[in-house]
């Protein structure tokens, strides 16, 4: 017979709750598992009345929905947690936030509904800075990339190099160049085209880097410059643009597909900074 803890069950979930928090400046490079280390000893430093689970390495009940990767900020980052006592959200999203470090942001705590947190989430909106690129240039090698069927590049899994199409999950883009980024000193002319994109989550994940490597194979783009990359969003699609509005008399670029907010189940706009 298994040998089983001493001691009665820990107590059961009464309340789980949906996290939104944000990887901003620095603190973008923290990986996951960092962060997860940070986030049990802010609910600890936070006294929420955490439910854990049972047998001999009791741990909180903590769960995370699609980590971006080491070195990408983002805006839209969801876990959900489960309490043993009833609190109200907004008490909680103060707790956190204060007790995480600064360029950790807890954004938004709201009760749990179903449907479960990864059925709510199928896409996220990137956006990635190309400091030293003009639109121009970007836009060629964007028109490239998408009148391929495929775009084929190689990842470095952890059972060894694989390749898998970039072009399939990519289901909208737009190009523009607002002026200066974030990353510009004040006085610089360089150019800095902005590419977002709104990208399907599919196994073996296709992450932004990747599209830029189909951008760089297809019309050889290059990126004098470290891209910045911020995922904006994530969430169920909304409703398709119709294919006849793909681009106005105007000539603005074709409008993204819109995400719908996996905390509110609305289509809500993406985070800016």
């Amino acid at each position: 017979m298994a040998r089983q803890p001493d001691g009665p069950p820990p107590p059961p979930v009464v309340q789980r709750l949906r996290v939104r928090y944000a990887k901003r400046d620095r603190l973008r490079f923290t990986s996951h598992r960092d962060f997860a280390r940070a986030f049990e000893r802010a609910l600890r430093r936070a006294e929420l009345p955490m439910a854990y689970s049972a047998g001999f390495s009791p741990h909180p009940k903590v769960s995370y929905a699609g980590a971006a990767p080491t070195g990408v900020a983002s805006e839209a980052e969801y876990l959900e947690i489960g309490l043993a006592e009833r609190r109200e959200p907004s008490v909680v999203r103060e707790a956190l936030d204060a007790a995480l470090p600064p360029g950790l942001d807890v954004l938004e705590v709201v009760e749990a509904a179903p449907p479960a947190l990864a059925d709510r989430i199928e896409a996220s909106h990137w956006r990635i800075e190309l400091l030293g690129v003009a639109r121009a240039d970007v836009e060629q090698s964007v028109d490239a990339f998408l009148a391929l069927a495929e775009a084929p590049v190689e990842k470095i899994m952890k059972d060894g190099p694989r390749r898998v199409d970039a072009r399939g999950p990519v289901l909208s883009v737009c190009v523009s160049d607002p002026g200066v980024s974030e990353a510009e000193e004040p006085d610089t002319q360089d150019p800095c085209a902005i590419l977002d994109l709104v990208v399907r989550h599919v196994t073996p994940t296709v992450r932004p880097d990747d599209v830029l490597t189909a951008l760089r194979q297809a019309a050889a783009l290059t990126t004098p410059v470290t891209p910045r990359v911020t995922r904006l969003a994530q969430g169920l699609l909304g409703e398709m643009p119709p294919a006849d509005a793909q681009q106005d008399g105007d000539g603005q670029q074709p409008a993204l597909v819109p995400l719908r907010d996996p905390l509110r189940d609305v289509v809500a706009p993406a985070a800016t900074r």
